[in-house]
């Protein structure tokens, strides 16, 4: 059972070396546990929006996307998109949105439950963390290009609209329209939370390695 917990968690700290430096070893801990709070706190923020410009419209629509929601101009949009044929945007990431609070709770608290993990597994835990702003980019791009490239081709205007695949970061157009798609205060604090993941991993190493190896040698 010691021998399990030890290739786990890792070497514990030798007592005389906590004592001496207590700050080296609570340092990649400040980095995690502000990295954890941070991804927390994106859920209540918005992540991405897209505004759609055209000359009847010179206010913009735009629809802004949260973790588990979309708000905005959602339904003057679809609108919009139904002359063309693409789908609502409702319908996509349905699945994705129904977990979305769920998942990021869970790998925040895996993240803090890599404080107290001294070897390579503390790496593990915080991957999930730590790439979850390219899977939200990600999963974002599939869904609008399959949107985009499954156009329903009964629409009134079919004929006049290619398929396209619309941008999810800066513009793009489509016929008359323009659309400007931009990151939001949610993904910027977990994008700041992947580098203070990443920070936290790096004086992680450097602390604790020596101590793998040693207990490696023993």
């Amino acid at each position: 059972m010691k021998s399990l917990r030890r290739k786990l968690l890792g070497p514990q700290i030798p007592p005389q070396d906590l004592a001496a430096n207590p700050e080296k070893y609570r340092l990649p801990g400040y980095f995690l546990i502000a990295a954890s709070i941070l991804l927390l706190a994106s859920i209540f923020l918005p992540y991405w929006k897209m505004t759609l410009l055209a000359p009847q419209y010179p206010g913009g629509l735009s629809v802004v996307a949260y973790l588990n929601r979309l708000t905005g101009d959602v339904r003057e949009i679809d609108g919009l998109n139904h002359y063309i044929g693409m789908r609502p945007l409702e319908e996509a990431a349905q699945l994705e949105r129904s977990l979305s609070i769920f998942a990021v709770t869970v790998i925040s608290l895996l993240v803090l439950g890599a404080i107290f993990v001294h070897n390579q597994n503390a790496a593990y835990l915080s991957l999930p963390a730590m790439l979850f702003p390219l899977i939200f980019l990600g999963d974002m791009y599939l869904w609008m290009r399959h949107f985009g490239l499954n156009l329903d081709p009964t629409a009134a205007l079919s004929g006049a609209i290619e398929p396209f695949v619309p941008p999810i970061l800066g513009e793009g157009s489509v016929a008359q329209f323009r659309t400007v798609a931009s990151l939001q205060p949610g993904m910027y604090l977990a994008l700041l939370a992947s580098l203070l993941i990443l920070a936290g991993l790096y004086f992680h190493r450097k602390t604790y390695k020596p101590l793998v190896d040693a207990q490696a040698n023993s």
